[in-house]
């Protein structure tokens, strides 16, 4: 048995064994955990050490603070390396998206509490897990449209998979969704009230059986929020033509409908393009190949204005007016896109 050692209470990341469980324990609470390289490598790492150790059982994994599992990457990590013109980024990314490919292949049962905001890299941590748990708070989405990125880490390959064109909706707009809306769209897989979260590590952690603590805790899903939306998502988000989705929108009927197309022409128009594009590519290919996919993008768009203006004007000027480049979805070719889908760096995530 290892408990958290006395360095490590003001680690990033905690990681302890006891009785059969591997605990990680993300630890930035006042940024609601956002990761940076240190975590990504303490994460994996743990992963490693107890891919084949009989002492661990199963992965718990949790943040602490009560605003969030994880709300993505450090993006000021992200424009600060931007700035400096170093390849902290693309180094970033590549260990990341091998931790979210580990994390899918773990050959042990690996559990996630997804209380509060759970967006971007929380999504990595989370969404290739085998027991993903939600509640009352959760928040799960990936806004990365919205800062001139796209939904990395494995993202488009879970929107790809979810039902009809919800993911599609998710990946271009960037809203976040509930716990029933999660589970819907394959997300997570229980439902556990916040209040009961607490009772439901202290059963793991003391080592009872994974299944019977589930079946106690968890309830009945709520009704996803998407429900009623569903008929207008699935009519409009049809097709690879990211102008023609907008037109659909905006002609609709529907207000919510309307109000989505006002929603992604806010968004980085290159992101949007590149984003839908990707989702589609996703339908069809392994998780290893959409984030060697996600490499490829991330790197790219490193070098592109819109990822450094689109973190500037969310949180370091925070004036909430980037100033997008291009700066319409007509003026963003067909071969832009391929090209950013496509082109090669230095270095793969998987050699």
């Amino acid at each position: 048995m290892t408990e958290p050692s006395a360095e490590q209470a003001d680690a990033s990341v905690i990681t302890s064994v006891s009785n059969g469980v591997g605990r990680i324990e993300l630890n930035r609470p006042k940024l609601i955990n956002a990761l940076s390289q240190d975590m990504v490598a303490r994460i994996d790492d743990a992963l490693k050490a107890w891919h084949d150790d009989d002492a661990v059982k199963l992965v718990l994994v949790t943040g602490r603070g009560e605003r969030g599992l994880c709300a993505g990457g450090d993006i000021k990590a992200v424009y600060n390396d931007i700035v400096a013109g170093s390849d902290e980024n693309a180094r970033f990314w590549n260990r990341e998206y091998k931790m979210n490919f580990a994390i899918s292949e773990f050959p042990k049962p690996y559990v996630v509490i997804m209380n509060g905001i759970t967006m971007g890299g929380g999504v990595g941590i989370s969404g290739h897990g085998s027991h993903r748990i939600v509640t009352d708070s959760t928040k799960v989405g990936m806004p990365e449209t919205g800062i001139g990125l796209f939904p990395d880490v494995g993202g488009t390959h879970l929107l790809a998979n979810a039902p009809g064109e919800l993911g599609t909706h998710l990946a271009l707009t960037g809203q976040p969704v509930g716990a029933g809306a999660a589970i819907a769209l394959g997300l997570a897989d229980y439902f556990v009230p916040d209040a009961q979260i607490p009772d439901l590590i202290a059963d793991l952690t003391a080592g009872e059986d994974l299944d019977a603590v589930i079946g106690r805790y968890s309830i009945d899903v709520p009704e996803s929020e998407l429900a009623e939306a569903a008929d207008w998502i699935n009519a409009c988000y049809v097709g690879d033509d990211a102008e023609a989705i907008v037109a659909a929108l905006a002609a609709h009927e529907n207000h919510d409908a309307q109000a989505t197309a006002e929603l992604i022409g806010t968004k980085a128009p290159t992101s949007v393009k590149v984003t839908l594009a990707a989702v589609r590519n996703a339908a069809s290919m392994t998780l290893a190949d959409v984030l060697e996919q996600d490499y490829r993008v991330a790197v790219t768009l490193t070098g592109l204005p819109d990822l450094k203006e689109g973190i500037r004007a969310q949180v370091i000027d925070k004036d909430r007016n980037p100033q997008w480049s291009p700066a319409s979805l007509a003026e963003v070719t067909d071969e832009q896109v391929q090209s950013i889908l496509t082109t090669d760096h230095e270095d793969k995530v998987f050699s």
